[in-house]
């Protein structure tokens, strides 16, 4: 488990950057209120378990059949990595927020987060790239293992978007007026993902 200190580094790197389920759970709850940001929170995070489930055991089927396939993964998902950082740093419109009311319910709140992430091909590709890179192609449980990552990426996301949910007017009436704060968070967590991408393309043991 010794890549578990770096899974969890660009965990962190991934959940706190502003993208697509971050402004969708702040939108929500600036506009609709605390219990539209968490059921929008928690649709999001139901969304990210399928993905994860889906990944995870169609990839332990592909890379128990070449070991030759499973390090072309693993070079192609250190080049996206890389490109989903360099990405991050070049978006300048990450915190654009539509604080606009709209009427809701928490159901159709929870059903736009899910849809929203599992009809998302861009967070399928990033699951692909991402999981695989954390197991061993000599673990024999590769499936439950990255279902297992998958699981603590969720619950930390959970934790976190529930929690922009609740402080979300807050939350965003902050941002708004520390621009230089979301730059800098935007920069950091790309650099992280850049990083994580190189060391993934160079040969590690075992």
């Amino acid at each position: 488990m010794e890549s578990l200190p770096w899974f969890l580094l660009a965990s962190i790197a991934l959940i706190v950057t502003p993208g697509p389920d971050l402004i969708y759970v702040l939108t929500r709850g600036i506009a609709d209120g605390k219990w539209a940001g968490v059921a929008s929170a928690i649709g999001v995070t139901t969304g990210i378990l399928v993905h994860t489930v889906t990944a995870s055991l169609g990839l332990a089927v592909l890379l128990r059949t070449s070991t030759m396939m499973f390090w072309a993964l693993k070079i192609a998902g250190g080049v996206y990595l890389m490109h989903l950082g360099w990405q991050m740093i070049k978006n300048k419109k990450a915190l654009e927020v539509v604080t606009c009311r709209s009427s809701f319910d928490l159901r159709r709140c929870f059903i736009q987060g899910f849809w929203s992430n599992v009809l998302n091909p861009k967070v399928a590709l990033f699951f692909v790239a991402f999981l695989p890179q954390f197991v061993s192609e000599v673990n024999p449980h590769q499936s439950f293992h990255m279902i297992g990552l998958g699981l603590v990426f969720a619950a930390m996301t959970v934790v976190f978007l529930v929690t922009l949910g609740v402080f979300a007017g807050g939350v965003g009436v902050w941002l708004r007026a520390r621009k230089n704060l979301a730059r800098r968070i935007r920069i950091g967590s790309g650099s992280v993902l850049m990083l994580l991408g190189l060391r993934l393309l160079v040969p590690q043991k075992g």
